[in-house]
C-alpha cells in the first residue's frame, strides 16, 4: 500500500511596517514562495498587537520604526501573547545598540533593509526553524560594539524610554504613548539616570546623538 503524500502547511507570515509600498513589496516577494502565506499586514504597533490578541502566526516580520508604542514594545507584547511566534526584525537601522536591544527583547533574527530580497526569504525560513538569522552587516556591527557602553546596561523597556527622554518627550507624554502610569515612567527615568550617569534630558540627548540612537520616530 502506498502511503498518502502529505504536504506541509505554508508558513503564516505577518508584516508590520509603516510604509504601504514596502509592505506590498514584501507581500509579493514572500507569497511568490510556495511555503509562505502572508496572513496579515499592519502599519502601526497598536493594530499589530491587537491582531495577535486573537490570531496566531508563525513569523512576524517587524520594522522597529513603528508609529504608536514602537517596535521594541510591539516585539515584547506579541512575544508575551504568543510564545511560539518567531519575530524577524527587518529595519533600516544597523546600529549595534538597536540590534542588541531587539535581541534582548526576544527577536529571533535581524536583517537590514539593504539586504538582498533572497536574504529576507531565507531569514523567514531560518527563524521559523528555530535558528538565529542575522545579516552580514549586522554580524559585523555587533563584532565592533564595545561592551562597556552605558546604553547596553539598559533593559529593552528602559532603552525605549531612554530614547524618548533623549528626544525631549516628557514623562507624561511617554506614559500616554506606552500606556504606563506617570509614576512608572518616573521610576524608569530614575533607574536610567542611575545606570547611565546621565542626569538631564540634555545629557541624554547629547549621548544619544553621539551614539546614533535617535532616528526621528521617537
Amino acid at each position: 500500500m502506498i502511503a498518502p503524500v502529505t504536504t506541509r502547511a505554508p508558513l503564516r507570515v505577518v508584516l508590520a511596517d509603516d510604509h504601504a509600498v514596502v509592505r506590498t513589496g514584501y507581500r509579493r516577494l514572500l507569497e511568490f514562495e510556495d511555503d509562505m502565506e502572508v496572513v496579515a499586514d499592519f502599519s502601526d504597533s497598536d493594530a499589530t498587537c491587537q491582531w495577535f490578541s486573537s490570531h496566531e502566526a508563525d513569523v512576524l516580520v517587524l520594522d522597529l520604526s513603528m508609529p504608536g508604542r514602537g517596535g521594541l514594545e510591539t516585539l515584547a507584547r506579541v512575544k508575551a501573547r504568543q510564545g511560539s511566534l518567531k519575530v524577524l526584525i527587518f529595519s533600516m537601522h544597523d546600529n549595534p545598540a538597536m540590534v542588541v536591544q531587539a535581541l534582548k527583547a526576544g527577536a529571533d533574527g535581524y536583517l537590514t533593509k539593504s539586504s538582498e530580497p533572497d536574504a529576507l526569504i531565507d531569514a523567514v525560513r531560518r527563524v521559523a526553524r528555530g535558528e538565529r538569522a542575522l545579516s552580514a552587516d549586522i554580524v559585523d556591527a555587533l563584532a565592533g560594539e564595545g561592551g562597556q557602553a552605558a546604553h547596553l546596561t539598559l533593559s529593552p523597556r528602559e532603552f525605549e524610554i531612554f530614547r524618548l527622554l533623549a528626544a525631549g518627550r516628557s514623562v507624561d507624554e511617554i506614559a500616554s504613548r506606552l500606556f504606563l502610569s506617570t509614576k512608572t515612567v518616573a521610576n524608569y527615568q530614575t533607574g536610567i539616570r542611575q545606570k547611565t550617569g546621565l542626569a538631564t534630558a540634555l545629557d541624554m540627548y547629547r549621548y544619544a546623538e553621539a551614539h546614533a540612537l535617535l532616528d526621528g520616530s521617537e
